[in-house]
């Protein structure tokens, strides 16, 4: 039997520039169930670019209630560089009693230092939901001359951070070099700052990055459809880790992070 994981980073729709693999959501999800997944945390890939948030927000709900085999956690898109995205975050919560939300800073055009991304953490934690950053979508190489978008620089988001103590924070599609930023381990000090695996490239990557940080700070993501889903199977199952490591990273941290004890 394949061990129980919660995958916090999965997008539906298709990606702007290329047709994917797994962009069919019914592909997705049976690959999702292969490898053992019982629950994804999901957003729309539509929320990159659509300016009308609320209906890419309204088909992204309709289409996890059509998973059956899967218990799909919808991940609303904010973009705070909108008009209305308060009253748009609200909905995520009052309407669609969302648990989460997810940011495309890169692709909405502001970064860790801007007013706006402070006050959505400040509305967000207000509304208890917990906030997931894309810090990157693609690598560079693969982005389209068209779509080519600065990449994030994460110090700002220290200072961001100790303005609203307390807001639950998952920083996605972190890379080898982010995660051992000094100012990316300054915030994994902190119990409410987490990172999924799906872009920590390199041999041995969780085994250093576990001598540096709790391994209550990562959790199993995959970043499907745009990365395939062995991925990030293979890199648990290829890591010298102990069960209780292993089970956490795949389900107990994000179960607790979903479900926080307040």
């Amino acid at each position: 039997m394949k061990e129980p994981k919660i995958d916090v980073n999965v997008s539906l729709s298709r990606w702007p520039t290329r047709r994917l693999p797994l962009d069919e959501t019914a592909v997705l999800v049976d690959q999702l169930a292969a490898v053992g997944v019982q629950q994804a945390w999901v957003s729309s890939l539509d929320g990159l670019l659509h300016k009308d948030i609320g209906a890419v927000n309204d088909r992204l709900v309709q289409e996890c209630l059509t998973v059956k085999n899967i218990k799909m956690i919808p991940f609303g898109v904010v973009n705070p560089m909108l008009p209305g995205w308060q009253t748009e975050l609200s909905r995520c919560c009052t309407q669609y009693k969302m648990r989460g939300i997810r940011l495309f800073p890169s692709y909405h055009g502001y970064n860790f230092a801007s007013l706006e991304f402070r006050k959505t953490l400040a509305l967000a934690n207000e509304h208890r939901l917990l906030v997931s950053v894309a810090m990157q979508m693609e690598d560079e190489r693969m982005m389209h001359p068209l779509m080519r978008v600065k990449p994030l620089t994460v110090a700002p988001l220290v200072d961001a951070l100790s303005e609203v103590p307390g807001t639950r924070l998952l920083l996605l599609n972190v890379n080898r070099t982010m995660a051992l930023d000094p100012a990316t381990l300054l915030l994994l000090q902190q119990s409410n700052v987490f990172l999924d695996i799906a872009m920590l490239d390199g041999l041995g990557i969780l085994e250093e990055l576990l001598t540096i940080i709790s391994f209550a700070r990562l959790l199993y993501g995959s970043h499907a459809p745009l990365f395939y889903m062995a991925a990030a199977h293979l890199k648990i199952q290829e890591s010298a880790l102990e069960h209780v490591v292993r089970h956490a990273i795949q389900f107990a941290n994000a179960n607790t992070l979903l479900n926080p004890d307040y």
